[in-house]
């Protein structure tokens, strides 16, 4: 759609012509609408705007208009939004029609947006820079493209988490009256399958949903700062652009313990591609990851045992929490051995030696006839960047420090996703991403706020969160009062014959608003977006527990958890409030 709206006053000698990309346009009512309200302020001669294209071109008075109080004019209206970094200026004696293509004017390594890294927070950044129309550049290295996620992180391990399930209840039963007769495991098939998977999402949920993207280039290789604005790709190829985005996650952090190296070891980039059963596994870390791991191994018929170098798995979690998972994980024989500290690996013939210091202050040898498998947690990728050279400020571990709108202390250099000093998660990295282009490229700023922020850790029983805990309330001053709720007190879990776990509720005593809960049960992470969105729009413990929730549902805990506070729910009767 295309209006003229020229002003009554005759144009003044001295104009200018802006053309502006407009974010938030979905239809011709909303061309009229920017349209009718800028040729309200004055100084403005001729505005033309076209919702398809997302463009608006206007023309205005010098004397009594900039650029900036026109586009401050424009984001002032309603809902919409003008990308900064694609503003056209035509400067002249007389109102010009003509336009410049923005595209003729970059050379080939020129860009409106570098990203570097190819994982969920760079295609989320893709997707963003494309919808605003810019010219993007995304370099990736080390992983395809698609990153940890896809790849070797959250779809294999969790497709071999549910694998490993279905063995575990084939030959386990919660029901005196249903003896299962044993499980047949293709290990060979199992993988097979999980590469298919993850090819599968990998072409799916990346490649092809940027495969029709006119201004994404895609080019694999290892980028270097060499200024910031400027990126040299494998040492020779130079690209600029306005603004960058680091985006390269993490990897497994491997400790320095003496023969490590030497021996060979595994992580989960390189364990989940072996289609040949490891007679056993030692997995070094006890954090979600080795977790997780450890859980689906085992009940794919690997023995596995956990050196952790803490008092116990989870450290990040209460004791009352990893206490549960402590007594299932022994009940299905993997072997935990915390406060273990391996300070020297060598070989034996086929075996593994690990000498470790023991919690008493001796020290001891364990010998892994399979693999050594390394899950001490992760670190970012950042030491082939040449960040040096630009000065990016980094945290103690490493990570790129980045505010609540994923601003570095560069101002034209962004950072989203696990490389950063943010919560690492696929869901976050990708919400990361996204922001870092709005924020880079339009005047209207954007946050992230973890504060309800839901997470969940895929052991069985699944150990899931949101909001703070009570040891972090107590950090912080904040009054409040802890609701625990037995799975023995949930019918749902009573007629599963699976009452593993609790509903842990945190209220703020002076609000009566729930500010953090935590849950560890059978498909406890089902319940955790509930909880989190009742933090994230201050919901109150009583209008948890004044609420109808369906009986039978583990998702009435909720409500019982919630009148626990106030009741000992052991005295009620079924559905009682």
């Amino acid at each position: 759609m295309k209006n003229l709206f020229k002003k009554k006053n005759e144009l003044s000698q001295k104009t200018e012509t802006v053309s502006l990309q407009i974010e938030g346009m979905t239809c011709s009512g909303c061309s009229l609408h920017i349209e009718k309200d800028i040729n309200k302020k004055d100084g403005i001669l001729i505005s033309s705007v076209n919702h398809e294209t997302g463009k608006g071109e206007f023309t205005f008075d010098t004397a009594k208009l900039n650029k900036e109080e026109l586009i401050n004019a424009v984001n002032s209206i309603g809902k919409y939004t003008v990308v900064k970094g694609n503003e056209k200026e035509d400067c002249c004696d007389s109102i010009s029609d003509s336009t410049t293509d923005k595209a003729s004017n970059k050379g080939k390594n020129q860009f409106d947006l570098i990203v570097i890294g190819g994982g969920s927070a760079a295609f989320s950044a893709a997707i963003k820079a494309e919808s605003l129309g810019l010219t993007t550049l995304m370099v990736n290295g080390g992983l395809d493209f698609g990153g940890t996620c896809v790849n070797v992180g959250c779809v294999p391990s969790k497709n071999l988490i549910r694998a490993a399930e279905t063995a575990y209840h084939a030959t386990h039963s919660n029901f005196a009256g249903i003896k299962p007769k044993g499980v047949d495991i293709d290990f060979a098939q199992v993988i097979k399958d999980k590469k298919a998977l993850v090819a599968a999402l990998q072409q799916q949920k990346y490649m092809d949903v940027v495969s029709d993207f006119k201004g994404l280039t895609m080019l694999k290789g290892w980028a270097e700062f060499v200024d910031t604005k400027t990126i040299l790709v494998d040492g020779k190829d130079k690209f600029t652009a306005t603004n960058i985005i680091i985006a390269t996650g993490a990897t497994t952090n491997i400790p320095n313990i003496e023969g490590l190296n030497e021996v060979g070891y595994l992580t989960n980039v390189s364990l989940f591609d072996l289609e040949e059963k490891p007679e056993s596994l030692t997995i070094m870390g006890a954090g979600y990851i080795g977790l997780e791991i450890a859980m689906a191994y085992n009940r794919l018929g690997v023995k596995v045992r956990i050196i952790e170098f803490t008092d116990r798995p989870l450290r990040s979690q209460t004791e009352d929490i990893t206490g549960v998972l402590v007594e299932q994980m022994k009940s299905e024989g993997i072997e935990i051995l915390p406060n273990f500290r391996a300070f020297k690996f060598e070989k034996e013939g086929n075996n593994t030696i690990i000498h470790c210091n023991c919690p008493d202050g001796s020290t001891t040898q364990i010998v892994e006839k399979g693999h050594i498998v390394v899950a001490t947690g992760t670190t970012p990728n950042t030491s082939k960047l040449g960040l040096k050279k630009i000065d990016l400020k980094l945290s103690e571990r490493g990570h790129i420090v980045v505010n609540e709108k994923m601003e570095t202390n560069i101002s034209n250099i962004y950072a989203a996703g696990d490389v950063t000093n943010t919560p690492p998660f696929v869901y976050t990295a990708a919400t990361e991403g996204s922001t870092a282009v709005n924020n880079a490229f339009s005047l209207s700023k954007q946050s992230v706020d973890y504060a309800s922020l839901p997470w969940v850790v895929f052991t069985d029983p699944q150990i899931a969160g949101a909001g703070m805990d009570e040891i972090e309330a107590e950090s912080r001053g904040i009054p409040f009062e802890i609701s625990k709720l037995d799975l023995t007190h949930v019918p749902r879990a009573l007629a599963a014959q699976d009452t593993r776990g609790f509903i842990k509720l945190i209220r703020n005593t002076e609000t009566d608003k729930l500010i953090g809960a935590r849950v560890i049960a059978p498909e406890g992470g089902e319940l955790i977006q509930q909880l989190s969105m009742a933090i994230k729009f201050g919901i109150t413990v009583k209008d948890l527990a004044e609420s109808f929730y369906p009986y039978l549902t583990l998702g009435e805990g909720i409500k019982l958890a919630a009148i626990t506070f106030g009741k000992d729910v052991s005295k009620l009767s079924c559905c009682a409030s």
